[in-house]
């Protein structure tokens, strides 16, 4: 029989719940062996929307799309180093786009087997429903998706480690 898990990829959006994603990724690829890659989308697809709801001018949307890449690179930095305080190699990934199309682009490069997300945030609105991307790349990817949950839990299963 072949691995049940040999190729993980965790989502990092710069949540709590995203951390603790990784936390969870770097658990599961320690007892499986499995390769782990981290995702971060750099989400050009809400930068636009909201250049043209006038929400920004364009000076300001250079500035925060100065800080989105510095987001992902701190977060993905970070992940980095709960894998490497374990010693578990992590292929980083910071792409731009939407974060839909992303994560299953993604899923389908690296032949990934497992995605391990945060938990989802609660829905305010039929509209949070529809627009929510993560949501949608979990009811649309070829492949098993792990929630993770239960902070506490899974950080007393890192530190174990």
């Amino acid at each position: 029989m072949s691995d049940v898990i040999s190729r993980i990829l965790v989502y990092i959006d710069g949540t709590e719940e995203s951390v603790t994603a990784a936390e969870y990724a770097v658990c599961l690829a320690k007892s499986s062996s499995a390769t782990l890659h981290a995702l971060y989308v750099v989400n050009t697809r809400a930068l636009q929307d909201l250049l043209r709801a006038r929400i920004f001018i364009e000076s300001e949307e250079q500035e925060y799309a100065r800080d989105l890449e510095a987001d992902a690179e701190r977060y993905l930095n970070h992940a980095a180093e709960l894998a490497s305080a374990k010693n578990v190699p992590l292929a980083r990934r910071k792409v731009e786009g939407s974060v839909l199309t992303e994560i299953k682009k993604a899923v389908r490069e690296l032949e990934i087997d497992t995605l391990v997300i945060g938990a989802l945030s609660r829905v305010q609105s039929r509209r949070d429903e529809i627009y929510n991307e993560v949501e949608r790349a979990v009811r649309s990817v070829d492949c098993t998706v792990i929630i993770a949950k239960d902070e506490e839990r899974i950080w007393s299963l890192y530190e174990e480690l």
